[in-house]
């Protein structure tokens, strides 16, 4: 019997099997607006064979976007236009689903990664907001040190944004707190640098992600899960570390949630990722068993006899799978040939049978 194939409970959600489609951004909205492309590219993941997919990195305010093309949560028109997709999403396919609400912070007013990926100069660029006033890399725009008020006004917008959520429907919510950006800046002491009750030691650079927490907690029903996906590791040596990691997730669960998904990287603009298959595994295998949190695991996570394994042997309770899913839609469907499993089909395809789906040595063995 598949493990990864096998269902589990999260808060008050079932889900038939442990993998996840993971956000990736689009960069294809309008003033934060979901497009017609969000309908074609959610659409085909909704019917990938994945229990759970997360809809893109969602921003809590305008100037909280990565670039001008990033979806966002903060006006009535960007909530009409995500529900819209998401009914779509629902009415075809078969995957649960979720959606990462986050705040960009020094990382925003940037370029489309086919753009050039750098800060923006032109093209309506826009003051970024931060912990501290120290830029992302060499040439970035140098944010303002965000004040008091700032800090509320975010956590307030992250609480609207998780209602707006809330009434789209979506069945699952993750807090952005990875990745460089503001949750994740405000936590690693390479880009936190502040003297007030937000910077310094562990439990203060905590102090941002752990309020937002607790404000969101309460406009998100107890049977809908609520988690974070955290940085495991900045993999720099003035930078968070895997102990961090587990003290981090112990107290996002004293505050309700319910995962946390390990990712890592992304403090810097030169800070580099290790580049072996499954390089978050052996964190997240320790956040599980010392926070005592669901874990859910990504990064270079690719064929399924690997995402198989970090289940089977206990490493992470569910895996995330991005650009394998970009490279294959029907990831799921495949996977679960090779594992001898069975996958929710949308109606239309069920003349595909798993004979189809196998791999050519599979196909000639049968």
């Amino acid at each position: 019997m598949s493990k990864l194939f096998s269902p589990i409970k999260l808060a008050g959600l079932e889900l038939a099997n442990r993998v996840m489609i993971a956000p990736m951004c689009q960069y294809s909205a309008e003033d934060g607006c979901m497009t017609d492309w969000h309908m074609t590219h959610l659409g085909m993941l909704a019917n990938s064979g994945a229990a759970m997919l997360v809809v893109e990195a969602t921003h809590v305010e305008r100037h909280g976007r990565i670039t001008h093309g990033c979806a966002g949560l903060y006006s009535d028109a960007n909530e009409a236009a995500m529900e819209r997709v998401i009914r779509h999403c629902r009415r075809i396919g078969t995957a649960k689903m979720g959606i990462q609400i986050a705040h960009a912070g020094r990382k925003a007013s940037a370029q489309r990664p086919w753009e050039g990926g750098g800060p923006l100069k032109a093209d309506d660029p826009w003051q970024t907001i931060a912990p501290s006033a120290i830029p992302f890399g060499e040439g970035w725009h140098i944010p303002r040190a965000m004040t008091l008020d700032d800090i509320v006004r975010v956590r307030d917008a992250f609480v609207e944004s998780a209602k707006r959520a809330m009434r789209i429907g979506f069945d699952l919510i993750e807090l952005h707190y990875a990745h460089g950006y503001l949750a994740h800046s405000f936590l690693s002491p390479v880009s936190n640098k502040r003297t007030d009750q937000y910077g310094g030691s562990l439990e203060n650079r905590m102090r941002f992600g752990l309020e937002i927490a607790r404000a969101v907690r309460p406009v998100v029903p107890k049977g809908i899960p609520l988690g974070a996906r955290i940085t495991g590791s900045d993999w720099r040596d003035d930078g968070l570390t895997a102990d961090d990691a587990v003290t981090y997730s112990k107290a996002l669960k004293q505050e309700g949630l319910d995962f946390v998904d390990i990712s890592s990287g992304g403090i810097t603009a030169d800070t580099r990722n290790p580049a072996g298959l499954g390089y978050n595994v052996p964190i997240a295998e320790r956040v599980k068993r010392e926070a005592g949190i669901v874990t859910r695991v990504v990064g270079l996570i690719v064929t399924p006899e690997q995402a198989e394994a970090v289940i089977a042997e206990g490493k992470a309770d569910m895996v995330a799978l991005a650009r394998a899913m970009l490279n294959n839609p029907r990831w799921g469907w495949h996977a679960a040939a090779e594992l001898a499993a069975e996958v929710p089909r949308a109606n239309q395809y069920l003349r595909v049978g798993p004979k189809m789906w196998a791999p050519a040595a599979s196909r000639a063995r049968a």
